[in-house]
């Protein structure tokens, strides 16, 4: 899956038991279309989860910021988890493989893969509120 679109919030960093980090974000992607009936030009936002571990994760967290443009490979991923009130909750997110910065004038994009080895899969998220973004 690649997906370009902006950031909505400062990346969060935090750490697998087995001390990984693990680093999420959420991306906007805009659709754009004519709508036929009326001829005005008419726009949809989406959000995507987005979830680098280790290296790739730090170097997100570090250089990545609010509104920052991106470029995002990776594959969908969907788990479920049972949040504090014993309720099962499910979350769609994007495993990141690579990450290219875009849009800073002041750097040009640059661009991270992930190294051959995949996360842990097994391990329960850490505690998120109701809304899993």
């Amino acid at each position: 899956m690649i997906l370009v679109g902006n950031l909505g919030a400062d990346p969060e960093v935090r750490y697998s038991s087995n001390g990984t980090p693990v680093t999420t974000f959420r991306i906007a992607t805009n659709e754009n279309w004519l709508n036929r009936d009326t001829g005005e030009r008419e726009q949809r936002t989406e959000w995507h989860r987005i979830v680098a571990f280790g290296r790739l994760g730090e170097i997100c967290a570090e250089y990545l910021r609010k509104g920052k443009q991106v470029y995002v490979e990776g594959r969908l991923r969907t788990r479920s988890w049972e949040d504090r009130d014993g309720n099962r909750r499910w979350v769609t997110e994007v495993v990141a493989t690579n990450v290219v910065m875009l849009g800073s004038p002041a750097e040009p994009g640059t661009e991270f893969e992930l190294p051959e080895e995949e996360p842990p899969l097994g391990e329960a998220p850490p505690e998120e509120d109701d809304i899993p973004f």
